[in-house]
Parts: C-alpha cells; structure tokens; sequence
C-alpha cells in the first residue's frame, strides 16, 4: 500500500535544562533473576506468567496479567489481543498506559535487532567499506531470514544496516559483529548496553535474535531498546525505510567485464509496507520486527498522531492468524492514542543509568557512526531530506521516513532528559531516497 504524498510540517519546541541528578533519580530496578543455563531455558515458555517479576518501571509492572487504570473517559482495551506480554508507552514521556505482563521474560527474535543496532551503530561511520570472508558467515543459524550477502564481495556500512532493518538479515548482523570483534564480543557489548538501559530482564546470547538457550527479553526491554535506537538519527531512517537497492553479486558482463547489479529489498515490518490483510498504519515511524519458531511472532512499533508519539510491543500473539502481530499492535495504538491524556500510568519507562552524566545539547543531530555531516544515515551521499517525497513504488527506492498520513514523527535533539522527565527525541526526519 503506497503511502500518501505529503507529510505534513510542524515543528516543536523543546527548552533544555540541566538536571540534578535528584531528578533524574529512577525507580529502584528489581531484576528478575538470570535466565538458568540449562536446556530448559529456551524451551517454549508456560501458559502463564511467573507469580515474581521485576518492578523496573513500577510495581504494577511486575505483577503478571493486564494493567491499567480504566475510569470514566478511558476507552476500554481491546478484547481480541492475544499476546503473551504487550506494552503500550508514551515514547517522550515514558508513561506506560497500560501493559500485559510486561516484564515476562520471553525469547525475542529479531526485535533484538534493536538492541544489537543501538549498541553497534555508532561505532562505524556508514560509508565504512567492508569486504566479507568466509569467517565472517560462519555460525549462522539453520533457516535464518538472510539479506543475501556473498563472499569476497565489498559491502558499505550502510549497505550492511539496511539488510539487518529490512529484511533481518541474520547474514549482515555476523558481517557488522565481525567487524566489531565478532560475535562472543558483540554479545558482551549487547548485555553491558542492555544494563546500562536498565533493561534486566534481558539477556543476550546471539546478536541476530536466533533462538538459543538462555537468550530472553521482555516486552519492558524492547520497547527501552526502541526509545533508546530512536535517539539515534541513522537507527530512525533505517527503521523506517520501506525499500531500498541492496548490492548484488559481482558477475561478467557481455563483453567479459565484470559488472555488479543491484536488487531491491523492502521491510518485512507490515505496518510500515502494508500487506494484503495489514494496511499501512496511520503514523508509523518503525521500528522491528521478528518471528521464530521458541518465540513465535514479536514486533516493537511507534507511531504519532496528533502530537503523541507511542510505542508499542507485542510478543507471540497466541491467535495463528496471518499477521496476526501487526493486527494485535495496530488495536492497541488505536487504543492508546484514544486514552492519551485522559488515562493515568501504570508505570514508566526508566532512563539509561548514565542519563545523570548526559549534557544538555550534547550531539544535538542524535547521530551515530562517528559522522558529524548529518548523512549518517545516506551513506555520505549528500542527499538532503525530501519535504514532500512521492511514495516508494517498487523501482525508486524511496523509503517512507517519520510519518505516513495525517502526521509526522517530531523528534527532537537533546542529550538529556527534561525535569518532567521527557525524552526529547531527536530532530526530524522525512522520507529519504535509498541508493
């Protein structure tokens, strides 16, 4: 399904202050206990929640079934969600409306993804020229969702983020894992930043989300994962990229030269490219998805409308449904930008432990890559954001940015959070052309 257009344009104001660390103090985080070694723990979980769970983010939060504080104006939640543990949180804010055991430690799929991006993006700058070995595939999971990298051929950073974003590509998360040192490396790193997050009920095994012993997170930590990658300018166009042209494979010509063509790719995410059952979501700004066979179906979306930006998280819908994840996520961000303002929290969104350090307008591009030109995300192409893109239509490589009818993402710059505890996040972005 196309989107619209126009995007529409607005800008917000955000005023930057210097915060004690009183005010930044966090609830104190409980964490559920770390996951057991044995085979046990990454068999498919139980019909029902653990009686204990972590109280990161507030009490509520750890006792198992739906919470949420319905009273006169509070429309009801919706009935037909299935899912094992869900959230729904305002991304700026860090109010939790309303969660579904929202710390139950589950396998995560891909959704890691999120984290491994948010750990690993700034450490390459996008136009980073990588050329992959054999070594750089190995240990790839039996039936991984795979971009299509080849040996001895030459990839860009920034060629490799698009294949983990857009297709969930477990081949060019071992290819960026090698580069930083591989994969036992890249793990440690993902667990520290999880921490640093406080995102406890997680941890890491395998940086591609492929199901292994051990390997948990929660529908809590993903979406910490997402408000976190969000700071990032290149985590946000990556996340909301529809298509885009992926190198292909180095072959000879006609006349004997070698020449090399390349393929499109488009998100699997079907709230951002819409499916045959799955409309494009009004507002959708992101960010990922995932399916395994331990975790089932898993998605962390956001999405604006009308000046309120929400995340939301879903993991194993029990309903078999076709798409029946980006369903059970569109309802509750309906529901959730209905009860907007007139529904009070269960619960928060904590900041990172180290958000007492951050400065006030530190990095205000919320860039990562070590890149200061703001074309992080481009690939040192230059490319300048587009006010008014027409939609992607299959051959343009266009990708749909922060907004998709009736409203656009406003993400602001800022190191630090506000008094109120807002996020800022970062500046704008609009629909960019994909080479």
């Amino acid at each position: 399904m196309p989107a619209p257009k126009k995007t529409a344009r607005r800008s917000l104001l955000v005023t930057s202050a210097v915060l004690s660390s009183l005010a930044l103090a966090a609830p104190a985080a409980v964490a559920a206990p770390k996951p057991s070694d044995s085979p046990s723990a990454s068999a498919s979980p139980s019909a029902t929640p653990p009686a204990s769970m972590s109280s990161v983010g507030g009490a509520r939060l750890g006792r198992p079934g739906t919470q949420v504080n319905l009273a006169s104006g509070v429309p009801v939640l919706p009935k037909d969600v299935s899912a094992r543990s869900w959230i729904v949180a305002d991304a700026e804010s860090g109010d939790v409306l309303a969660a579904h055991n929202a710390h139950w430690r589950l396998a995560p799929a891909s959704t890691l993804k999120m984290l491994f991006a948010d750990t690993l993006l700034p450490k390459f700058p996008s136009d980073t020229k990588h050329k992959v070995v054999p070594a750089d595939l190995a240990g790839i999971g039996a039936g991984s969702s795979m971009v299509g990298i080849k040996e001895e051929e030459t990839y860009t950073v920034h060629d490799l983020w698009l294949g983990v974003f857009l297709r969930s590509g477990n081949d060019a998360v071992h290819v960026l894992s090698a580069m930083n040192g591989g994969v036992e490396n890249t793990v440690q790193q993902m667990n520290e930043h999880a921490e640093e997050l406080q995102a406890l009920d997680t941890h890491v095994v395998s940086p591609d989300g492929y199901d292994a012993e051990g390997q948990v997170s929660s529908a809590y930590d993903l979406t910490l994962f997402a408000r976190s990658g969000m700071q990032k300018k290149d985590f946000r166009e990556y996340a909301s990229t529809v298509r885009a042209k992926f190198p292909g494979q180095t072959k000879k010509g006609k006349k004997g030269k070698k020449v090399r063509e390349s393929f499109e790719i488009q998100n699997t995410n079907r709230l951002l490219a819409g499916d045959a059952d799955v409309p494009v979501y009004q507002g959708i700004a992101g960010v990922k998805n995932g399916n395994t066979t331990n975790a089932g179906a898993t998605f962390t979306g956001v999405a604006e409308r009308g000046g309120k930006v929400l995340l939301v998280t879903v993991m194993n819908p029990e309903k078999s449904e076709h798409n029946e994840v980006y369903k059970e996520t569109a309802r509750l961000l309906d529901w959730g930008f209905k009860a907007a303002g007139k529904v009070q929290p269960v619960g928060e969104l904590v900041p990172p432990k180290g958000a007492a350090q951050a400065k006030p307008g530190a990095n205000p591009s919320g860039e990562a890559g070590g890149s200061g030109d703001g074309g992080s995300g481009t690939a040192a192409t230059g490319s300048k954001p587009v006010a008014s893109a027409t939609a992607a239509d299959g051959s343009s490589g266009i990708g749909t940015a922060l907004g998709i009818t009736g409203g656009v993402l406003v993400l602001l710059a800022g190191g630090a959070f506000l008094v109120n505890r807002r996020w800022p996040l970062p500046d704008l972005v609009r629909r960019r052309t994909r080479p």
